[in-house]
């Protein structure tokens, strides 16, 4: 993917497409393109002006999501509205959600993400876009020397109750057996402990080669599981009430060794500063390639409702 700095999201609208301003028109519009080049070639596709509403949604989402994923291994709350189809990340709206490729802590992530605009807020609230190669290419030549080496992953996941994700949430589970066979073929380690909670263990690289462009992709999550990216004060407030060991998230470097406060704020700080903002409108439908695009959300105000699904 080209690191130039005016990439933006393509805009496929009905008088563009030359059809109605309809779902069927965009199913039309579907049916007579290759989606799969034209991501290829663009990165991320915003279709505008169709009026897609929630209950539309799965007539288009076949052809933009050949295989619709569950959000298993997610680390933040959403809520499950349809078939493997989640509500977008439900943090509190006046903080900003950072930059990040979705499940680049895990072992296994989505190639492809879709977004559709059930109802834009109010103010603000965009979906921030950024070309992952240029993320990297940006970031300080000591931050891309120190992540090289790899980050290690690791998460605490109560048993029900308790702060932050169960285990039964995360993997959509109650059975442990079944936690341990998706497990086994990562390469992670894991253990239960005795108040049925689980701990895991994830080494990962930092950056990947997009499978089709070669290019070198940052993608990683460290910004967003440093506490240093949390503020002082909501840090001391974490540490006053959640022993260290039981931390939802944490994140080093692979060796082990503590990732400097500097570097992940610079990480963040960079990431939306570069990128792109996605403006919502009501209908909105995003198709973004999660490698080679990374995403984030702006603060806002008022009711917003932005659903999201996954595939390979």
């Amino acid at each position: 993917m080209s690191t130039r700095q005016d990439w933006a999201p393509k805009h496929i609208t009905p008088e563009h497409a030359g059809v109605q301003v309809t779902t069927q028109g965009l199913r039309e519009h579907l049916d007579s393109i290759d989606v799969k080049a034209l991501l290829e070639r663009h990165q991320a596709l915003l279709f505008r002006g169709f009026g897609v509403n929630e209950a539309a949604l799965a007539e288009v989402m076949p052809t933009l999501l050949p295989e619709r994923l569950a959000y298993i291994h997610g680390n933040t709350p959403r809520t499950k509205v349809g078939e493997n189809v989640y509500t977008s990340t439900e943090y509190p709206p006046e903080y900003a959600i950072s930059m990040h490729n979705e499940l680049s802590y895990a072992p296994v992530w989505p190639a492809r993400l879709l977004f559709c605009c059930i109802q834009p807020a109010a103010t603000g609230g965009a979906t921030p876009l950024l070309d992952s190669a240029r993320w990297l290419a940006e970031l300080d030549g000591g931050i891309r020397d120190a992540f090289s080496g790899g980050l290690c992953y690791r998460q605490y996941l109560h048993g029900g109750r308790g702060f932050g994700k169960s285990w039964q949430a995360t993997f959509e589970t109650d059975d442990r057996a079944e936690v341990e066979e998706l497990l086994a073929p990562t390469g992670a380690e894991w253990e239960w402990t005795t108040s049925n909670a689980l701990r895991t263990r994830h080494v990962r690289p930092s950056t990947i080669l997009h499978p089709v462009t070669g290019a070198e992709l940052w993608f990683n999550q460290a910004d967003q599981w440093h506490p240093a990216t949390l503020g002082e004060e909501t840090m001391g407030e974490l540490a006053s009430i959640v022993p260290a060991d039981q931390l939802p998230q944490s994140v080093t470097f692979a060796d082990g060794s503590p990732i400097p406060d500097e570097f992940v704020r610079e990480v963040r700080d960079q990431g939306l500063a570069l990128a792109v903002d996605v403006d919502w409108q009501r209908g909105d439908v995003l198709l973004i390639d999660n490698l080679a695009v990374a995403h984030g959300r702006r603060a806002f105000a008022g009711s917003r409702r932005v659903l999201v699904a996954m595939s390979h």
